[in-house]
This record gives C-alpha cells, structure tokens and sequence, in this order.
C-alpha cells in the first residue's frame, strides 16, 4: 500500500478569498485543504501556459542593453 507524502504548509489568503473558500468547502463537506489540493489539480496545465519570467524571451535585451540573438 503506497501512502502520500504529507507536509505540513501554511497559506494566506484575502478574507474575501477565505470566506468564499469556507463556504465552497462547507457546501461541498470537504475540506478547505481539499478544495485548494483540487483547485490546483484543475488549474495546473493552464498555469503552465503561462510564460515565465525567466523564460526566454526573442528579441530581449540582455543585462549590457543588447539584443540576444
């Protein structure tokens, strides 16, 4: 029988936020941890669209104002 690992993470969150997120898990009689593990399971693909700031961009000037090529 395989376990998950489980570590311990504290997250902030507006109050706005949390309110909606107690009240998603209260009417879904889930967890708010739960709720935040699936969220993230749903969102994870369209996340990594998203460009990084680390990645390579063409054309971009490098740190002595030339452009990489």
């Amino acid at each position: 029988m395989t376990t998950a690992e489980t570590r311990r993470q504290n997250l902030y969150f507006p109050g706005e936020m949390l309110t909606e997120l107690q009240n998603e898990a209260r009417r879904q009689d889930r967890s708010i941890s739960w709720l935040i593990q699936q969220a993230w399971r749903i969102a994870r693909k369209e996340l990594r669209r998203i460009p990084s700031t680390t990645d390579y961009l063409p054309g971009a000037k490098s740190d002595d104002g030339e452009a990489e090529t």
